[in-house]
């Protein structure tokens, strides 16, 4: 195996582990809570505690990856990956869970941005795009295998070996990386915004606490309240240091561009959805339909496969006719799946209730979501596409982070059909927020033939 195909395959086991834990983690939440109790709140921290850090810090890790080297920052993000899965994997409390997977999400942090540096950095111009194209495919595959390994683990043997599978393409990894030896920190980095990322991960992890603890506290509880507060300032404190900072980790001149910043908001309502809905569905399918793990994570396949199968097809037809009306069809259509969904009843019949609506989602998702991409690269100059496609990653996590967390405002402490009606509509509300948010906001580049951009699903 030459060097170029070594550093392919380390880049896309690396992306896959954490691509992967994202994927698994929703059809183990409730034999995670049967374990640990914890209710709903339990559930939510699962997630968003990963969500906190690695939305938090993923901008601030592609700094560190161009500044002390790529592999060595891969190095860390997977010992501390293992380290962080055997924590998790052991806890035998809902908080050291938590802070388990808190910890996680940090090191997967430094893993994705560092995995796709080092693919740009050791293939020429001429062959990223394929390279990275195959990346793409391979890593997406997580999205599809995620649900149902984690369904037959979590139903064959226990909800803690989703955590110790991690193990083993971690060690393959280490591997495969002593052949392509360590590289040298650059002389000639730039300053690390430590600041920044202190006050991003302060704000965020402040309001998402006041979020999910105000369904156990209430909202007069003073921990909701100051945490609430400290979370706000914070978050104001943090648009204040990136506008003066001279090397910030979230440059505020790319929302110069409207199709960037329309873009990124309209991500913010469509990626917030994208998080919610699936969500609801697997937990509800699990604790209120008696869904065994492997069946949900089933049930919630084929908006993957339709994504897969379809994405690149409407990034053609992006590229020929505008992503205006593909960004604005694209999430109506989705929040059209979500309304179908309200026909759900007592006695759940998860084909004729369920199945027809989550088609729908998929052909909505798949029309969104390389359109989407590909505005959002093509408003920022190519030399800060790297850039670019980090803030918008970032929000798209952040979105998920937020949505999990008011997931207990929407539905109160259990989901049951009511509250299910509750998150459906919920999240069918964000989707066409996120639909005109793109048919006012985005303006249609002038048009090229261009190759079909292949969509980047990887951020659910």
């Amino acid at each position: 195996m030459d060097r170029r195909s070594r550093v392919l395959v380390v880049a896309i086991v690396v992306s896959f582990i954490a691509f992967l834990d994202g994927a698994v983690i929703n059809v183990a939440l409730p034999a995670i809570e049967s374990d640990l109790g914890g209710g709903l709140a339990l559930q939510q921290w699962a997630v968003d505690a990963y969500l906190l850090t690695l939305g938090s810090l993923i901008l601030i890790a592609g700094s560190l990856s161009d500044s002390f080297g790529r592999l060595r920052i891969i190095r860390i993000g997977l010992y501390g990956f293992a380290v962080t899965s055997a924590i998790c994997a052991l806890a035998p409390d809902g908080l050291v869970f938590i802070i388990g997977r808190a910890l996680q999400g940090a090191a997967g942090a430094l893993l994705v941005p560092s995995s796709l540096a080092l693919i740009i950095a050791t293939f020429p111009s001429a062959e990223q795009g394929k390279a990275i194209g195959r990346w793409t495919a391979w890593t997406t595959a997580a999205f599809l295998v995620g649900p149902l390994l984690g369904g037959a683990l979590v139903d064959l043997v226990s909800w803690r070996l989703v955590f110790w599978i991690n193990l083993l393409p971690i060690v393959v990894s280490i591997v495969l990386m002593r052949a392509l030896g360590r590289d040298a920190p650059n002389p000639a980095r730039e300053r690390i915004d430590w600041t920044g990322a202190a006050l991003g991960v302060v704000g965020l992890g402040g309001t998402v606490f006041a979020l999910i603890e105000q369904g156990r506290l209430g909202w007069s509880s003073p921990l909701v309240s100051v945490s609430l507060a400290v979370g706000i300032v914070a978050l104001v404190g943090f648009l204040w240091w990136e506008h003066r900072t001279p090397q910030p980790m979230l440059p505020l001149s790319l929302f110069r561009a409207r199709n960037f910043a329309a873009g990124n908001l309209a991500t913010f309502f469509i990626y917030a959805s994208f998080a919610l809905g699936p969500f609801a569905i697997t937990i509800f399918l699990q604790e209120f339909a008696g869904f065994p793990a492997t069946l949900a994570g089933l049930a919630t396949l084929p908006p993957m496969i339709l994504l897969v199968l379809l994405g690149a097809w409407f990034g053609g037809l992006s590229s020929r006719f505008g992503p205006r009306i593909f960004m604005s069809l694209g999430p109506i259509t989705v929040a059209i799946g979500y309304l179908l969904m309200l026909t759900v009843n007592d006695d759940v019949n998860y084909w004729t209730q369920l199945l027809p609506g989550i088609i729908v989602t998929g052909l909505g998702m798949a029309m969104t979501v390389a359109p989407l991409t590909a505005t959002i690269l093509g408003a920022v100059d190519p030399a800060r596409a790297g850039i670019g496609s980090a803030v918008n990653n970032a929000v798209a996590r952040i979105a998920g982070l937020v949505a999990i967390a008011a997931i207990g405002v929407i539905v109160g402490s259990q989901l049951d059909v009511t509250g299910f009606h509750r998150a459906a509509l919920a999240t069918a509300v964000l989707l066409i927020v996120g639909g005109l948010v793109s048919w006012i906001g985005i303006r249609n580049p002038d048009l090229a033939p261009a190759s079909p951009p292949s969509p980047e699903s990887a951020r659910d």
